[in-house]
């Protein structure tokens, strides 16, 4: 005989855990299953260790959806400051970093450890290392089926995942069920990961692995200005993990090096005051030393300052601060932090998470169509599109 609760969650990260927490607060009987080792993978490892659980700066535009009002019921009503005040209860000690980013001083271990006790205040069975067999909806609503028999439950939230990082465990099961029950989906590809570059520039660049840059990188209008780190397969660096979610396979990327430094007016004051000296060495003060060596080297300017025109030099800041890169592609889900795309919110209530042709049933956190940027954006969607569902489900 199947055994019955109110709520049946399938995945045990961020905004499943809110879930079920917020469910569980209502008088909810609720069952969350996973089939991981342990809770909170993704939290765990997050910010190296030490959880960049949110951003004081969260709003709709931060976010990739195809529908781009559809984040902001659930943002407003579950906000940054309400997460933080959950922190400060258990007396998490945090700090903010750059843009708004906050971070654990200590460990993001905590950051699980207190969901996981809100979820034993709110009574909730935890289930890990739990396969599902099926999902299926009949008159007694939503069964899910395990090796260990099946469960039932008037609500079904899916909050597994989406296809990025792999070897944590991450599938493509949430798009299933999904399709399963006639939902629309928009394509899934990797965000906020590293690009990389065919094999003939990664020769050319190949001096230049492990340097990094204040930079600006664009696609199209799309503008991040963070660092940019070159790597021995490619791009990466947080400007860089930012702008793919915005780059697709054949598009250009440009990268404006030293965006606050007039590069030609430096350039002028050293052919003005040693016109002897090189190129290289008036850019090796601006920038590390490979980089101004590369550059001096790639715009073929071996002469002196002194016998360089005008015109030579704007060329070189030119390929300095517009230096147009056209990547091969990216590093995909192994190290992608999130999955683009996922469950088209055409299909859900933005109010509750709750599909609108199948009453019951949920999907919240990465598998829906909502990508926020780099620094705690997904965190906060995590937590908020899991409390929306967690007052209805």
């Amino acid at each position: 005989m199947a055994q019955t609760a109110d709520v049946i969650i399938i995945g045990a990260g961020a905004a499943g855990m809110m879930c079920a927490i917020e469910a569980g607060k209502r008088g909810r009987s609720v069952i969350v299953l996973d089939h991981a080792k342990t809770p909170g993978e993704k939290i765990r490892i997050s910010g190296g260790g030490r959880c960049n659980f949110t951003n004081l700066h969260t709003s709709p535009r931060n976010f990739l959806c195809r529908n781009p009002h559809f984040a902001k019921s659930a943002l407003a009503r579950y906000t940054p400051q309400d997460f933080v005040a959950l922190v400060d209860r258990y007396g998490i000690a945090w700090h903010e970093k750059t843009l708004g980013q906050l971070f654990c001083d200590v460990s993001a271990k905590l950051i699980v450890d207190m969901l996981l006790t809100e979820m034993r205040v709110a009574n909730v069975s935890l289930r890990m290392q739990t396969e599902i067999v099926d999902v299926s909806h009949g008159a007694n609503g939503f069964t899910v089926t395990t090796p260990d028999g099946p469960l039932t439950a008037a609500s079904l939230v899916m909050a597994s995942g989406g296809k990025s990082i792999p070897k944590m465990g991450a599938t493509g099961f949430a798009y299933k069920v999904a399709e399963q029950f006639g939902l629309g989906l928009v394509e899934t590809r990797p965000g906020l990961v590293p690009l990389t570059l065919d094999p003939a520039q990664l020769e050319r660049l190949s001096p230049l692995s492990g340097v990094a840059s204040d930079a600006v990188a664009a696609h199209g209008k799309t503008t991040f200005r963070e660092a940019v780190l070159i790597t021995h397969r490619g791009l990466s660096g947080p400007a860089v993990l930012q702008i793919s979610s915005y780059w697709r396979e054949g598009d250009e990327i440009a990268l404006k090096l030293l965006p606050d430094t007039d590069i030609l007016a430096a350039l002028k004051a050293g052919r003005r005051d040693n016109g002897r000296q090189s190129v290289q060495t008036v850019l090796s003060t601006l920038m590390p030393k490979r980089l101004a060596q590369f550059f001096s080297e790639d715009a073929a300017l071996t002469k002196t300052l002194a016998d360089l025109s005008d015109k030579a030099l704007v060329g070189l800041v030119e390929r300095i601060q517009n230096w147009k890169i056209r990547p091969a592609g990216s590093e995909g889900y192994r190290t992608a932090e999130v999955t683009l795309g996922g469950v088209d919110t055409n299909a859900l209530d933005s109010r509750t998470m709750e599909a609108r042709s199948i009453p019951g049933l949920y999907f919240i956190g990465e598998c829906v169509d909502v990508t926020g940027w780099l620094g705690g954006y997904n965190f906060q969607w995590a937590w908020a599109s899991g409390f929306a569902a967690g007052q209805c489900a």
